[in-house]
């Protein structure tokens, strides 16, 4: 990412996913201070992790292979659901106020917007 960016191109890092009941406060803090560190514009994060049928089962697997006992608290939080939104008030709190800490964009519209202006193409690229 750092030589990316010393290149001059727009980088970033997508926060995701946070995964719920193992994702801690201090590895959201670690991977926007390094993002920054190493020439980040953005972190983007959708506060969650997708489930789907076969990718539900396989980490329920790993999840009882890794964490005994989690997968329970999993089938109770979230059911079926394909989305686990785990990004609480709290988790929204740090991850905002740490990239507005380092100046990183964090919201998609604004980081369409700033890479946009950052990235101003005089004319299509081809590859003919």
């Amino acid at each position: 990412m750092k030589q990316l960016s010393e290149e001059g191109l727009f980088v970033g890092t997508l926060l995701t996913p946070i995964i719920p009941f193992i994702t801690a406060e201090e590895n959201i803090r670690n991977v926007i201070r390094l993002s920054y560190e190493n020439g980040a514009k953005f972190v983007f994060s959708m506060g969650g992790v997708t489930l789907r049928e076969n990718q539900r089962e396989y980490f329920y697997e790993q999840l009882d292979k890794t964490f005994p006992k989690l997968k329970e608290k999993y089938i109770k939080t979230y059911g079926n659901d394909y989305f686990c939104y785990t990004l609480n008030r709290n988790l929204t709190k740090i991850f905002k106020e740490e990239c507005e800490k380092y100046g990183l964009f964090y919201k998609m519209s604004d980081i369409v917007k700033a890479y946009k202006k950052e990235t101003k193409q005089e004319e299509q690229l081809t590859f003919i």
